[in-house]
């Protein structure tokens, strides 16, 4: 079975814009902060690069000249970016538009401020997904709470696995966050199963500057 990444890189940046003004410092959008030797955005693309998908998708929206301008000279090779349009969507919508422009069975589904998750857990996912009984009825997703086979879906979101087409019918004239259509496709009857963290730091996103001042210990 086939297998594409989906980057979701379109958001609005706003608390972590909140806290860079309240504490005086210069206003960087998170994605293109430093990180390791590169930046946030780029140290995700990079473990996606190198986990066993066929084709990786940036879906760019709010701030994407700001973000291109640093990182698409590096990636535009490697990377297919689209942008949304109109701007102003929800995250649903923005993975929606990349799902759109891939052909793959299955999609692993990131977002752009997971720079901690690690190619190893992206491969987890995918074997997890492809492994099991019905790669088409199956969402292999980074747990929260328990792992292996589970017994809901609340508090989960990205990054999973999931079959792309029928994904793409829950996403379809939703314009929310992903933990409610999660839990909907869960009620639906698929299998949902938890994949362990490699490290704590890989159940992390980075919302607010402590955030990620937390990741760079």
């Amino acid at each position: 079975m086939s297998v594409s990444t989906v980057i979701t890189a379109a958001g609005k940046n706003s608390r972590m814009r909140k806290d860079q003004i309240s504490r005086g410092i210069e206003l960087i959008n998170k994605l293109i902060l430093p990180f390791n030797t590169k930046t946030v955005i780029e140290t995700t693309i990079d473990n996606a690069l190198s986990s066993n998908t066929d084709e990786c998708i940036v879906v760019l929206g709010h701030y994407a000249n700001e973000i291109k301008e640093v990182i698409f000279d590096n990636y535009k090779n490697d990377v297919k970016f689209i942008e949304n349009n109109p701007v102003d969507v929800g995250l649903s919508t923005s993975l929606f538009n990349g799902l759109s422009n891939i052909d793959s069975e299955l999609a692993l589904c990131i977002t752009a401020d997971q720079p901690t998750v690690t190619t190893q857990t992206f491969n987890k996912l995918i074997e997890t997904s492809l492994n099991s009984q019905d790669p088409y009825k199956t969402i292999s997703v980074l747990r929260r709470r328990k792992t292996g086979l589970l017994d809901t879906a609340e508090g989960l979101g990205m990054p999973f696995v999931a079959p792309r087409k029928n994904l793409m019918k829950y996403l379809e004239n939703e314009d929310d966050n992903l933990n409610p259509i999660l839990r909907k496709i869960f009620d639906d009857g698929y299998t949902f199963y938890g994949i362990k963290e490699k490290n704590k730091k890989e159940l992390l996103n980075i919302n607010h500057y402590d955030d990620y001042l937390n990741l760079l210990d």
